[in-house]
This record gives C-alpha cells, structure tokens and sequence, in this order.
C-alpha cells in the first residue's frame, strides 16, 4: 500500500468519525480537535514509508510534531477538548435553516476541511518522490519554519494572557480598559497568528519544492488552499468582533489584516 493511499483511508475515516460525532453530539467541532493531530500523522506515514531513512522526510515529520503539539497544547487550555464549540459555527448555525447547516458541516467543516488536512501534509508525497540528502536550503527552510513557531506561540501566548485578564477584570466587576488585544505582536497585525501559521505551510511546500528542484509541484495546492480558508476566516471573525466592538473598525483601519507590517496613522484633512 502506497504512503498516499494510506494517507487517503486516514482522511476518509477522519471524515466519517468527525461527521457521525457531530451528529450524535450535535457539535461541530470535531475537526478543530483533529485539526492538530492529522497533519503530524500524515507526516509521519511517509516518513514511515521510506524506513525513517529519508533525512528531510525526518524532519519535515518532527517540525510537523513540533507544529501539532504546541497547536494541541493551546487548543487544550482554552477547552477545545471538553465540549466547546467553536463560537463561529453557532453564528453560522443562527442564519442557516437546519437542513443548510446539516449540508454546511457534512461538505465543508467535516469534507473540505479534512481534505485540507491532508493536502497541507503532501509535500512529503513530493519529498517521498524525489528522496536525497540534506542542502542548505533545507537547513534554511528548518529555520525559518522554527522562527514562524516561535512567532505564532508568543502571537497566541499574548491573546492568552489579554483574554485570562480581561475575565479577571469582567469578574471583579469593573470594565476592561480594552475588549480586543492590539499590543504585541497584535500591534503590527490583527491576526500574527494567522500569518504565522499560514507560513508554516508554506514552508512545508518549500520542503517539497526543494527535494523536487522546482517550485511547479502539484502539492502546492495544500498552502494555497490554507490561505484561502484563512482569508475567509478573517472576514468572517472580523465580523463578528465588529458587531460586538464599534471600537474594532479603527483597529481594522490602524492594522494590518494578517501580514505584520506598521500601523497606518490618520492622514489630517485638507482646511477648505
């Protein structure tokens, strides 16, 4: 059996597991909690497959490992793992008729998403293809992937400790100063996360790319895809934020969207 097709049966059984689970619980979360775990085990099949002997199929699994523990770690501590939904599918679920949400999470949350899983993890096919030894451009692709886990750790830390402290203050009855975080990282994009997450993926390609000696290969099509759902992701939750907070639309205007960059200033207006 080759690495790809079992990589395939693991995502169909993904699916079906995801799909029945929110039906009986009627929570559609299911794919947030594979979302850290399914990548890594992808990886890892085609690092099995060459007999653990292919040095960048190695290290691609173990930055993926990397990548999937501190997502897991972080996923935990905010509850994904005790029944919390994820609070975009309850808006969603608000403004579809049943039977449109029912179709919404069997094609989109549970099929697409899944498919995403495993597409994001298919530079390795290439990398499986075009087995070899170790560049330097690997060893610069290492390093970035570790510096954008770094990034997406601390972006993820500072909203943490922002939200542990504002329900700290909300509880002791007084009013938060700020009701989004806009310092740190947050100060330079209003989602670092997203930025560094995306690159992370983008970063596997790399690997892929550079194994085969081109960037035109197939496998691409998983970061693409990525950055889509990202972009859509960002429309939607901003959104929401800005329903909840008229103060978010001068942070739109101030900030950058995903990519970190500096803060735009208010250019005065022209005296007639």
């Amino acid at each position: 059996m080759t690495p790809l097709l079992v990589v395939l049966l693991l995502a169909a059984a993904a699916s079906a597991f995801a799909w029945i689970a929110s039906l009986i619980t009627r929570d559609t979360s299911w794919v947030d909690r594979l979302w850290s775990i399914l990548p890594v085990a992808y990886l890892w099949v085609y690092a099995g497959a060459a007999g653990l002997a292919d040095p960048r199929l190695d290290l691609m699994a173990a930055l993926g490992t990397l990548w999937g523990a501190r997502l897991t770690a972080n996923f935990a501590r905010k509850g994904g793992y005790t029944g919390v939904e994820d609070y975009r599918w309850a808006v969603l679920r608000g403004r579809m008729r049943p039977w449109q949400f029912q179709l919404f999470n069997l094609f989109f949350i549970v099929a697409y998403q899944n498919l995403l899983l495993a597409l994001i993890a298919l530079p390795a096919q290439t990398a499986f293809e075009h087995r070899g030894r170790l560049g330097a451009a690997d060893v610069v692709l290492a390093v970035l992937f570790l510096a954008c886990l770094a990034g997406e750790t601390i972006a993820d830390e500072q909203q943490w400790r922002f939200q542990q402290a504002k329900k700290a203050t909300i509880a002791a009855g007084r009013e938060p100063s700020a009701r989004f975080v806009t310092t740190g990282l947050w100060r330079w994009s209003r989602h670092p996360n997203y930025f560094f997450e995306i690159a992370q993926w983008w970063i596997v390609y790399l690997f892929g790319a550079v194994a085969a000696g081109t960037l035109a290969v197939w496998t691409v099509a998983g970061a693409v895809l990525l950055t889509v759902l990202f972009i859509g992701s960002t429309v939607f939750t901003e959104q929401i934020s800005l329903s909840k907070y008229p103060e978010y639309a001068e942070y739109q205007r101030s900030t950058s969207a995903v990519v970190p960059w500096f803060r735009r200033t208010r250019r005065p207006r022209a005296i007639a």
